[in-house]
């Protein structure tokens, strides 16, 4: 009899965890697919600790630049740029943020349609993509490609927005 309620709760919270992989999956699948091969790098987050958001905050302030299709991170302050806990920030920006337009609008289009607040990755990764998708619309020189690219930071500020407002 024991036995059994250890397999149904098994069962249960296989299918818990796997539900609510499946719904994180859907706004950034290639979270769990790191290119570099390290385990701890699957599902990365930068933000643990108010440290880690005032870090956050000074080196989007510094300039960080994420560019081009490969989403190569740039910080130029060498100080901030060379701290060992950028490097997570570093495969966010560059194995995790969607990088064609296509897939921001995938993503904004999942944002638009949920109802239920973001996780803290989520969110997170939702704000980096925003980050991105702003610089793009400054180096975008087609006056059409610019229009799109401003609509989709338009619809990951509203994304973001609705997150922040109290329910």
């Amino acid at each position: 009899m024991t036995q059994w309620w250890a397999l149904l709760i098994t069962v249960y919270l296989s299918m818990y965890l796997a539900a609510t992989q499946h719904h994180r999956k859907a706004l950034y699948p290639s979270a769990y697919r790191i290119k570099r091969g390290t385990y701890s790098l699957i599902n990365p987050t930068f933000q643990r600790s108010v440290e880690d958001v005032n870090l956050l905050f000074e080196i989007l302030l510094a300039g960080m630049q994420i560019q081009g299709e490969e989403l190569d991170m740039l910080i130029p302050d060498e100080e901030l740029a060379s701290l060992r806990c950028v490097e997570k920030l570093e495969v966010i920006c560059e194995d995790i943020l969607p990088k064609r337009l296509s897939d921001i609008r995938r993503l904004t289009a999942e944002l638009a349609q949920r109802r239920q607040p973001l996780s803290w990755q989520d969110f997170e990764r939702t704000v980096l993509t925003l980050v991105y998708a702003t610089q793009t619309v400054v180096r975008v020189s087609s006056q059409q490609q610019r229009e799109a690219w401003m609509d989709a930071v338009v619809q990951l500020f509203r994304a973001v927005q609705k997150d922040l407002r109290p329910s």
